[in-house]
């Protein structure tokens, strides 16, 4: 008997753990991947990087470059890949042709990198795209679906959309099964950008003329966009599948800055200035798509992640706010 358990158990101990190579490990969405999967310990975590990272000594880190013909990671003990790495928006663009830039990293770059895992081996190339792949707005109470018809309007949205369709025909090509995962905004503990500028905002207790505005955003709390991402890792029914992620509540931008003020423990200051009013002084200023992304809708519909991947957001928005507050919090008393 103790034979049989000692046979066992070196068996089991020589079981080979899946290698996922996780791309843009530095990156907000990226690093939060392989943090996860550290902790998870189902998967063993690969992290390819440009520059310096926090990972180093957590989990083997690769050097890599998508684009003029850069160094891509090994990817002969890779079993799956989740490219996060992207050329996001730049701020005070100076490019002659954006698009041809976000090509580059984006379209090029990202097919560059899965020839190389198919013909490696790679069973399953998991790619973060965005909900501007289906465009800029929905129509109240219509939210987008993962199989609607696409309509990018933007350099960013386009190029995702191209990269979506060359990978789809490179999956078909080698057998290389494709994932999208489409998020909208993405929120938690260090995010940047416009989610940082309302904390901010916020928390000086700076009055804003947003107290009367009546759209419906969806938004994903990074907790629950990593959750999706890994479910979608060995999911038999995520095989070739595109996917559209939320925390499943939407929120008009008067909501979501009161539930953010709340959690940062901080009165509001919101003044109800009319969206007609906000519009206006938006097309003056020649700040209209400022003006479209507060007063405008974007929702999106998840039930495909639910019926096909038995998925719901494990977070709650609430929660999910109270961490990303209380980040931010931490951060300020440093």
């Amino acid at each position: 008997m103790y034979l049989l358990d000692d046979r066992i158990n070196r068996e089991q101990s020589q079981v080979r753990v899946p290698s996922v190579l996780v791309t843009g490990a530095s990156g907000f969405v990226g690093e939060a991947l392989v943090f996860r999967l550290l902790i998870d310990k189902k998967f063993s975590p690969i992290a390819a990087v440009r520059g310096t990272t926090r990972l180093h000594g957590l989990c083997p880190v690769k050097s890599f470059n998508l684009v003029d013909g850069g160094v891509l990671p090994s990817l002969s003990e890779v079993d799956v890949v989740i490219h996060a790495a992207a050329r996001v928006h730049v701020m005070n663009e100076t490019a002659i042709d954006v698009l041809a830039e976000y090509r580059k990293v984006n379209v090029e770059g990202t097919l560059r990198l899965a020839r190389s895992a198919a013909e490696s081996g790679v069973t399953r190339f998991i790619f973060i795209s965005s909900v501007k792949v289906n465009g800029e707005s929905t129509v109240l109470g219509e939210p987008f679906k993962a199989d609607d018809p696409v309509h990018p309007t933007d350099p960013y949205g386009l190029s995702k959309y191209e990269a979506e369709e060359a990978l789809k025909g490179l999956g078909q090509e080698t057998g290389m099964e494709i994932v999208i995962v489409r998020p909208p905004l993405v929120y938690g503990p260090g995010v940047k950008a416009n989610f940082q500028s309302m904390l901010s905002w916020l928390n000086k207790g700076i009055p804003l003329p947003l107290g009367a505005i009546h759209n419906q955003r969806s938004l994903v709390s990074i907790g629950n966009l990593v959750d999706l991402v890994v479910t979608c890792i060995d999911h038999p029914q995520a095989a070739n599948q595109t996917f559209l992620v939320s925390d499943g509540e939407d929120l008009s931008t008067t909501q979501l800055l009161r539930r953010l003020a709340t959690a940062l423990d901080k009165q509001t200051w919101l003044l109800p200035l009319p969206m007609w009013l906000l519009k206006f002084t938006a097309l003056m200023f020649n700040r209209q798509s400022v003006a479209e992304r507060i007063c405008g809708s974007l929702q999106v519909d998840i039930s495909k992640n639910r019926m096909l991947l038995g998925w719901t957001p494990p977070i709650s928005m609430d929660k999910a706010m109270r961490q990303a507050a209380g980040h931010f919090l931490e951060k300020q008393t440093k």
